[in-house]
């Protein structure tokens, strides 16, 4: 039986404190490894390390929000100080904020590209040369179909900072493949979490998800075990990739085909 296993090594995990993070870290210190849950919410961040420590697992907590660079070098420093190495970093904090291109907000802008984009050059600066000393390791990152793939109105900002994340995972891969550094990230699609409910309510949830050809919206559980598979010993030779977890709802090339599909095979 092939194991996912994660046993010795130290994951650095931000926006950990809810959501698809959270369920990350928690994954992660169940496959055995010792989680840093980077979190700019203490409460949230707290009750995540609790709950890990509480069923066996290794988790610590540090509270720090990834749009500012020194706040980055800092935790990555004292995760470095408290474990010994650092062998996966998982970006997964993300910034929402948006609007109509037409209505240009620069302090927004700035907001969500330094935590959708900006914040994954400052975090693999941060934990390169660690990663090249010990002689490996991951570097991962939670993108969107949004952006790469469709576009949805009123996310521009958001949208272009997943896509150049894109192109950060690919440049990136090039660079440290020799150092047996490998650069990955997940794009999910329509994911249940906190984040999903401030986009729509139960009712505009369950009409979203008859235009996905499963049926339904995905768990974070469905990302968090892509991030599992990346970050093992089983994808040691995968880099410079990115791995859809939309429940197919990317395929169709109108949302009228779901629908009639799941319709006739039901029939």
């Amino acid at each position: 039986m092939i194991e996912l296993s994660l046993a010795g090594k130290t994951a650095f995990i931000t926006g950990s404190g809810q959501g698809i993070g959270a369920t990350i870290a928690k994954i992660f210190a169940a496959a055995g490894a010792s989680v840093v849950i980077a979190e700019r919410n203490e409460s949230h961040g707290s009750a995540v390390r609790d709950e890990i420590l509480a069923t066996g697992g290794n988790a610590a907590l540090r509270v720090v929000d990834v749009g500012h660079a020194d706040q980055i070098s800092d935790a990555i420093a004292a995760t470095v100080a408290r474990s010994g190495r650092l062998d996966i970093i998982v970006h997964n904090a993300a910034s929402f904020v948006g609007g109509l291109v037409e209505d240009l907000d620069e302090k927004q802008l700035e907001e969500s590209l330094s935590v959708n984009l900006k914040a994954a050059f400052r975090l693999s600066k941060a934990a390169i040369p660690h990663m090249r000393q010990q002689g490996g390791g991951r570097l991962l990152f939670t993108s969107s179909v949004t952006g790469p793939r469709v576009a949805m109105p009123g996310t521009s900002y958001y949208a272009a900072g997943k896509s150049g994340l894109n192109g950060f995972i690919r440049t990136a891969a090039i660079e440290l493949a020799r150092d047996d550094i490998t650069v990955n990230g997940v794009e999910p699609g329509f994911i249940r979490t906190p984040a999903m409910d401030l986009l729509a309510d139960e009712a505009g949830q369950k009409m979203m998800a008859k235009y996905v050809p499963m049926g339904r919206l995905g768990a974070p559980q469905d990302i968090a075990h892509a991030m599992l598979f990346l970050a093992s010993d089983l994808a040691g030779y995968i880099t410079g990739q990115t791995i859809v977890v939309d429940g197919g709802s990317t395929l169709p090339e109108s949302p009228i085909f779901a629908e009639e599909d799941a319709v006739a095979a039901k029939a």
